[in-house]
Order: C-alpha cells, then sequence, then structure tokens
C-alpha cells in the first residue's frame, strides 16, 4: 500500500511516498481502504519528534480516518465488508489501508461523504470529553476557549452554543473572527490575542464575573491569566501545551477560588477508555449530527501525497475547522 511516512523527523521535507505492508486485522479489527483523513496538530508534533506513538501503534501519522471496509476480525459482530466507517485510530491514517478498532468505529451515514467524516472524531470526541464528561458544562455557564479555528475548538464551540452557554473565542487574526462567527451561525465573542489582552476582554465583557470553564492548548503563558479569570468553581481543562509545560501558579488563587485543574489528552489513553469516551459520544452527541444540529466543520482538503502542504497550512494558523487529507 502507499502511505506517506516520515524518513526521520523534523520540518515537512521528512514525509515522503513510500510503499507499505498492508496490515492484517486483529479479531477486533476492521481492515480500512482510507479514503479520507484528518490532520491534528498531534501530526506536527510527532513530524517533529515531539510526540512518538504510544507503543504497539503504527508510526505512521493520522489519528482518524473514514473510508470501506474490506476485511473484518473474526471478533466483530456489527460491521461488514462493504460498509461505509469512519473513527479513531491510534496512528497509520496517513495511507491506503489502516487497522481501526471496531470499537472506534461508527458507520457513516449516507448524509456524509468521506471527508466530512473524518473530519469528525478526534475533534467532536475531544470536544465532548472536555466541555461535559470533565469541564461539567451546563446551560447558562460561560466558557473560554482558545485556538477559536481549531477543528476541537470549532466542534466545541458548537456544543456548547447548543449546551445554551456563553462562548468567548481567542484567534491569532481579527479576520479569523468573523470566519468562525458565521460558520458558528452565532455571535459568539472572538477575541484577537495579537491585539487585544484576553484577560482584560473576557472580565470587562462578564462585568469582572471572569468565567465557568477554560479548555486551553497553550498552556504555561497562560496559566496565572487562567487562573484570575475563572470564576469559583471554576475549571481548566488543559489540553494541549503548545506554549510550554512549565509554569508558575498562585496556589492560593486555586484554594480560595476550589478551583479544578484537569488535564486530557485522547492519543495516550488505553484503548478500554477511548471506547468508553466513543460510547459517551454516542449517546450523547452522535445523535445531534444525525438530526442535522451538529456539522463536521472542514476548512480544506490536500492530497495525501500533498500532507507536507497540508501541514504548512495548519502551521500557518490559517484554518477554520479541519483539515483533511483525501487518500483515495
Amino acid at each position: 500500500m502507499r502511505a506517506m511516512v516520515l524518513i526521520g523527523t523534523g520540518e515537512h521535507a521528512v514525509l515522503q511516498m513510500q510503499e507499505q505492508p498492508t496490515p492484517t486485522p486483529g479479531p477486533q479489527d476492521l481492515l480500512v481502504r482510507v479514503k479520507a483523513a484528518g490532520v491534528n496538530r498531534a501530526d506536527l508534533l510527532q513530524r517533529k519528534g515531539l510526540y512518538p506513538p504510544p507503543a504497539g501503534e503504527s508510526s505512521i501519522l493520522g489519528l482518524e480516518i473514514a473510508g470501506e471496509v474490506v476485511a473484518v476480525g473474526s471478533g466483530v459482530k456489527n460491521f461488514a465488508e462493504g460498509e461505509r466507517v469512519f473513527g479513531l485510530v491510534g496512528g497509520g491514517g496517513y495511507a491506503e489501508y489502516c487497522l481501526l478498532d471496531a470499537g472506534l468505529a461508527i458507520k457513516t451515514p449516507g448524509q456524509f461523504d468521506d471527508v466530512q467524516a473524518a473530519a469528525i472524531p478526534e475533534a467532536y470526541l475531544a470536544a465532548n470529553e472536555t466541555l461535559f464528561e470533565y469541564g461539567k458544562l451546563a446551560a447558562g455557564e460561560t466558557l473560554l476557549i482558545h485556538a477559536g479555528g481549531s477543528g476541537v475548538s470549532t466542534a466545541a464551540m458548537q456544543m456548547a452554543l447548543h449546551q445554551g452557554a456563553q462562548v468567548f473565542f481567542t484567534t491569532s487574526m481579527e479576520e479569523k473572527i468573523l470566519r468562525v462567527q458565521q460558520l458558528l451561525q452565532s455571535d459568539a465573542r472572538g477575541i484577537s490575542y495579537k491585539s487585544k489582552d484576553f484577560e482584560i476582554e473576557v472580565m470587562r465583557e462578564t462585568q469582572d464575573k471572569g468565567v465557568d470553564l477554560i479548555i486551553d492548548f497553550i498552556g504555561a503563558p497562560y496559566l496565572e491569566k487562567h487562573l484570575r479569570l475563572l470564576k469559583t468553581k471554576g475549571r481548566l481543562l488543559q489540553v494541549a501545551v503548545m506554549g510550554g509545560y512549565l509554569g508558575e501558579i498562585n496556589l492560593a488563587t486555586v484554594l480560595k477560588k476550589r478551583l479544578s485543574i484537569i488535564g486530557f489528552a485522547m492519543r495516550h489513553q488505553s484503548l478500554a477508555d477511548k471506547r468508553e469516551i466513543m460510547q459517551r459520544f454516542l449517546k450523547n452527541q452522535w445523535p445531534l449530527f444525525l438530526s442535522g444540529v451538529l456539522k463536521p466543520v472542514v476548512d480544506c482538503t490536500f492530497a495525501l501525497e500533498d500532507a507536507a502542504e497540508a501541514h504548512e497550512y495548519m502551521q500557518q494558523n490559517k484554518n477554520v475547522g479541519k483539515v483533511t487529507l483525501r487518500v483515495c
């Protein structure tokens, strides 16, 4: 099979197309002929040697796929050859064929093409977990989310607005704010962090009350701001640390306001935990996709052989929604 593999680590030139062995499904696996794959920040980090795959997972990039089942493991009961599916994988998505655990697979409904389906798993499963399983977001509460144009953020904002929350988001560029608002069909308050101090803006907009929940991808540089912004019993969900791992905090603020700081990362969770995450998504969010309330958000699609260009596009923060690859 053709696959986009890493020849060492570093910049985009390390991504090269090669022939690789087609994987063989285990008892609980589906072998999927991949039609589309999602691109994630984790892929960029792995390419740079900063985010190695968990033990036993494919070293080929790609954490979410959509396509057609071509072989079924001996223990799989609910899927058959020829069915269209999409789902979450631990690696291997940038290839013509990929293994997909049956417990992390969903049958693709007719209203979604493969590119749209590939845009769902990583973003919407992560958003459901951070907002509701860990973040406990309730109607009437206030959310601040960073990286407003990212796949996870656009997914989370859709869900939060449907829940009846007030939403603030940050972006790197003023022009992206309107794009996000038009996408969400909402006047969610956008703040360009390069031209304005988001802490000052959010406190002004909330009459110095702050917010109930923050979902952050940046880490250390924002930590103290976040503790000040959170209301009493507020929750900080740390889902990435693009700005750095190490930061100082005022523990007195944490104690006084009874704050919760919670970490979440999808890739290194056990298969059993991922299956539970999938079941929560299927129960709470998948019906909203089937009814049209939630819709996968695709910014743009590149051919598999142009994966390096897709990485560059994402690295420049141009996207609003998911960046995807069309595989075959």
